[in-house]
């Protein structure tokens, strides 16, 4: 079993610490708002992650073979929801007021929600667990086995979203002021914009 729990972990970490889109803005996400907000945001690509381990264990094959034709348009779905983030983002920079605005419960709901929905679009993690779980069926061979797998996944997911978090909610502390978030926004904007365009035409 501690073999199985290893290779949630490792498999997690591995589709979870590239920096991709949804990093580069959950640590400016972070940096903008607080650790609450961008904590929610780090568990709702957690929460992606984990159901897509559990969809892999349980119809692995199944399921990247249903994707394959799909792929490029989700890819570009992908993108598309990227785009309209990242220039909502840069509205909301280039409107900011210097006021710190508190964090309210339903921000960080809407956070949650909102990272949920750009991770679900993504087919190249669905395929990439069930990629993972097809070679290595002998790990999750059982009800138990595929349960811990998929916990030790999210668990290695969440671990890191919540580093991200951490860093750039640092970050916000010490970038302080208008000037600050307005740049911090508008390099989140362009980051985020750039690699939708990237995950489109990749």
């Amino acid at each position: 079993m501690f073999e199985v729990v290893v290779s949630g972990l490792v498999t997690g970490w591995a589709i979870a610490i590239p920096i991709g889109a949804v990093g580069a803005f959950l640590v400016t996400l972070s940096a903008r708002t607080s650790f609450g907000v961008g904590a929610a945001a780090a568990l709702g690509v957690a929460t992606v992650d984990g159901g897509y381990a559990l969809l892999a264990v349980v119809a692995g094959a199944a399921v990247a073979d249903a994707l394959d034709p799909v792929a490029h348009a989700l890819k570009v779905a992908s993108g598309i929801v990227l785009l309209v983030i990242a220039a909502l983002t840069a509205a909301h920079a280039v409107g900011r007021t210097g006021r710190v605005r508190e964090v309210s419960a339903m921000r960080a709901r809407t956070a949650y929600l909102l990272f949920l929905g750009v991770t679900a679009v993504n087919p190249t993690t669905v395929v990439y667990f069930a990629a993972v779980v097809l070679g290595n069926q002998d790990l999750t061979s059982g009800p138990a086995q595929g349960a811990v797998f998929v916990t030790a996944a999210f668990a290695a997911s969440a671990s890191w979203q919540l580093v991200l978090a951490g860093g750039g909610a640092a970050l916000g502390r010490v970038a302080t002021g208008y000037r600050a978030h307005l740049v911090t926004g508008l390099v989140s904007a362009a980051v985020v914009a750039g690699l939708a365009l990237h995950t489109m035409l990749g």
